[in-house]
């Protein structure tokens, strides 16, 4: 029995002894395989200190830019007229359709016209009989003036014919302006069109007393939309930035129409419709520190109505010359805007500069480059401060690249 159990216990300690050794072999493959990976890195590493990452570099751009400042608008008919019943009298026809463009001038409403026709008459009758009147007094006034001189009448008949004369004369004057008035009433019996432009709908059906009373009756609005009008207000800070840039007086240049002015509507791209400033607000509005300005536009075709929101843009100076680089180019940070260079020696270097307004795409920059930086364009994630890099110069230059943005 001491035999067999020694004979076991050998078996056993062989077999822990093979697992022991399998453990160990393994063990070992495992740290040959980590380190394996670990020097492969390292070599990759080294592989790429020794090649400097490819940049692309373009150098500033030099051109002449005009900045343009933004604004939201409405658009507002340049006339705009609500159409009333100046006398009393039954609305006779209609002689528009609603909605249509009239010319000025065309017959809109017709009231009746028969009283006014009688009163004209009737005052033309008046006009008739004080001249008759003033006729017989002056030939009365003569002859009593003749008997005087001849001591066959008295003073007192003289001066009685003189007051029968002047009388008729004021009251020929009176009737007179009796036929301008019964003129004008009957003018205003027929509405006509104030100027070109179209209607809106009517307001009162044929067959109705308008006017009664002294009443003024609305019967239709005309709104003349060729020009147009289109309001803004710009706040304080733009617009003193716009006096202290603009050469000259900026109030006196909008009575004068030359600042244009350009807008477009929500379903528009860019800003095709050109026109002019032609009215600036005498004060800035205390509580909202803003001016109001209006432009007018052409609008022939009659597509823009009145009341549409608009996109206007102004051009906040004349031209002037700036060098210019494409917006990607530009970083920020907590010292504020930047760019990356690469100098004469292929070193990355950051810049800070100062920039300006955009154009297309490309931006200005106002402070802190000069036309013969190479600015690196693309790569920036590659680029290193300190750090060689391989320049290559962009296919097109930034001036090319930014007028391809900004067409």
């Amino acid at each position: 029995m001491i035999a067999g159990q020694k004979t076991v216990s050998s078996n056993r300690y062989k077999l822990y002894s093979g697992i022991g050794v399998l453990e160990r072999l393994l063990t070992l493959a495992i740290l040959s395989a980590i380190m394996g990976i670990v020097s492969g890195c390292h070599r990759g590493q080294d592989s790429e200190e020794f090649t400097p990452p490819t940049v692309v570099v373009a150098h500033p751009s030099a051109r002449r830019v005009t900045n343009f400042l933004e604004f939201t608008g409405n658009t507002a008919a340049i006339n705009a007229v609500t159409l009333v019943a100046r006398v009393e009298g039954y609305l006779e026809k209609i002689h528009f359709q609603d909605g249509a463009k009239v010319k000025k001038g065309d017959l809109l409403f017709t009231i009746q016209q028969s009283q006014y026709q009688a009163q004209l008459q009737q005052a033309e009758a008046q006009v008739e009989a004080q001249k008759a009147a003033l006729w017989h007094a002056k030939t009365e006034f003569e002859r009593y003036s003749g008997l005087l001189k001849r001591d066959a009448a008295s003073q007192v008949d003289v001066d009685h014919w003189r007051y029968e004369r002047d009388s008729a004369a004021a009251s020929l004057l009176a009737a007179q302006s009796q036929v301008e008035i019964a003129k004008l009433n009957l003018s205003y019996t027929m509405v006509r069109a104030p100027f070109d432009g179209r209607m809106g709908r009517h307001l009162v059906d044929p067959g109705n007393l308008v006017g009664a009373m002294g009443q003024q009756t609305k019967l239709a609005e005309i709104e003349q939309l060729d020009p147009i009008y289109a309001y803004v207000t710009i706040n304080e800070r733009e617009l003193l930035r716009i006096l202290q840039r603009r050469n000259y007086e900026a109030r006196e240049a909008v009575v004068k129409k030359t600042i244009p002015a350009f807008f477009g509507l929500s379903n528009e791209e860019g800003y095709p419709h050109e026109g002019r400033l032609d009215f600036a607000s005498l004060n800035v509005t205390p509580t909202t520190g803003t001016l109001q300005l209006r432009g007018i536009f052409p609008n022939h075709d009659l597509s823009v109505l009145p009341g549409l929101f608009v996109r206007v843009r102004i051009p906040e100076a004349e031209p002037l010359d700036a060098l210019l680089i494409p917006g990607d180019a530009v970083s920020f940070d907590q010292q504020g805007e930047y760019v990356l260079l690469a100098n004469d020696k292929n070193i990355v270097e950051r810049r800070g500069i100062k920039t300006g307004f955009q154009s297309g795409g490309m931006i200005v920059v106002e402070d802190g480059l000069k036309p013969s930086d190479r600015v690196i364009v693309e790569g920036l994630m590659q680029a290193i401060v300190g750090r060689e890099v391989n320049p290559k110069p962009a296919g097109n230059s930034a001036g090319s690249a930014g007028s391809a943005a900004h067409k």
